[in-house]
């Protein structure tokens, strides 16, 4: 079920606006009340992302206390992400695909080659992604935790098992999060091209940002 609330945000009247390209990894900081816009331009493209308190790098993003806050392995509207301490650091106010992943995890050149063979070892991934806009921080690898990944399809079987398959998005699709404190968000704008997750094809998404109202 998709569930939204209205949002009245005219892309006119944002502080940023740029076409992040397809494979390339992105960071800023989202001050308390500001809000950020993802947007699916050609459908089905995941949106690895990571949250962390922009103050203190060591309070970040919770995938367990987030499911458990909610009561719900998937993120949609409403939704509060949950930090490592248990503070919200932001809210989906508002999301027309229906539904997120925060099980999945984040592509590797590790898990590329285990799960694809050793001749993938080398092609671009998530991780690397992350640790190339990590470096800009003074952060590594341990740095890194469980990811958000938006517009990504993880469903769970019956039997527990998690299977990554066709995306539900559709080209336009958005997503937007207000920022509860001030917030690093980076994201790996995901290369796979191993599974459905981009369908295959990786393209480029719309990030957008305005002020608190």
């Amino acid at each position: 079920m998709v569930a939204t609330l209205p949002t009245e945000l005219d892309p006119s009247t944002a502080i940023y606006d740029e076409v992040l390209p397809a494979r390339k990894p992105w960071s800023r900081v989202i001050k308390k009340g500001q809000i950020l816009r993802i947007i699916d331009l050609e459908a089905n493209q995941a949106v690895d992302t990571l949250f962390y308190n922009a103050h203190d790098f060591s309070e970040r993003y919770s995938a367990p206390d987030t499911v458990v806050r909610q009561g719900n392995i998937f993120i949609t509207t409403g939704t509060q992400l949950i930090s490592n301490e248990g503070n919200v650091m932001m809210t989906v106010i508002y999301d027309d695909c229906g539904r997120h992943d925060t099980l999945g995890g984040a592509c590797s050149m590790e898990s590329n080659s285990v799960r694809y063979g050793l001749h993938k070892k080398h092609l671009h991934a998530c991780v690397e992604n992350y640790l190339l806009e990590l470096s800009k921080y003074e952060m590594n690898k341990r740095d890194l935790v469980s990811n958000v990944n938006f517009y990504m399809n993880v469903p769970v079987s019956e039997d527990g098992t998690l299977e990554i398959v066709d995306g539900i998005s559709e080209a336009g699709k958005r997503v937007d999060l207000r920022a509860e404190m001030d917030v690093m968000v980076l994201i790996s704008n995901c290369p796979q091209i191993n599974n459905p997750c981009n369908a295959y094809n990786p393209t480029p998404i719309r990030l957008i940002v305005w002020d608190a109202a």
